[in-house]
Formats: structure tokens, sequence, C-alpha cells
């Protein structure tokens, strides 16, 4: 697999939950891109040792980071850290497309 790829190349749908897929995983760290349809959520979760860093791509939502919720759109960077309860819905009208980073990936 090729160290540099176009993020679109990997977009994409499901219609019963939000899609996601593994750009990258190595010993040390997990890219993955994440795609939610208009009303698509990723409930409410924690990873108690992996840190996650979501860079929204494309659209806007709501990122739950703990106890806040905040508005999210393209070019944002959203931190959740291990333990730390996290969740995202599309509240936009247009596909929310979110990289994913994960450290230490999970196994």
């Amino acid at each position: 697999m090729s160290s540099i790829i176009r993020f679109q190349d990997h977009v994409g749908a499901k219609a019963e939950k939000f899609y996601k897929t593994t750009l990258f995983q190595g010993d040390h760290m997990l890219v993955g891109l994440n795609c939610l349809e208009p009303g698509q959520s990723q409930a409410l979760h924690d990873h108690a040792d992996q840190d996650k860093v979501y860079v929204v791509m494309e659209g806007s939502g709501h990122f739950t980071i703990g106890d806040a919720v905040q508005e999210a759109g393209e070019g944002s960077i959203i931190w959740a850290q291990a333990g730390v309860p996290h969740g995202v819905e599309n509240t936009g009208s247009i596909r929310l497309t979110v990289l994913v980073c994960m450290a230490p990936p999970p196994h």
C-alpha cells in the first residue's frame, strides 16, 4: 500500500449504520475514515488505552467529548483522551467524513 493516498478514494456509505474503513495501521497508530450520512451517529463510547483524534474532512456534526457537546465542521480537529467517553452525530444535510487517528492501535 502506498504511503500517500486520497481520502476521497475511500469514502463509503451504509444505510443501516455509519461506514468506517482502515486506511493505515502500524504497531503504534491506526488511521481510519468514518463516514456518517445525515442523521447517523457513532454511539458514546471510550477506549481505556487509546487516545483518538478526529479531523473533519467534509460536513459537520455534534461531537461529544466527556460532558461537552460541540458543533464541528470541515477543518476542525477534535481530541478524545484515553478513557474519556466520546461520540459523534451528523446533524448536517450532507455526509460527515472524518479522519480518525488512534494511538496505540486497537488489538
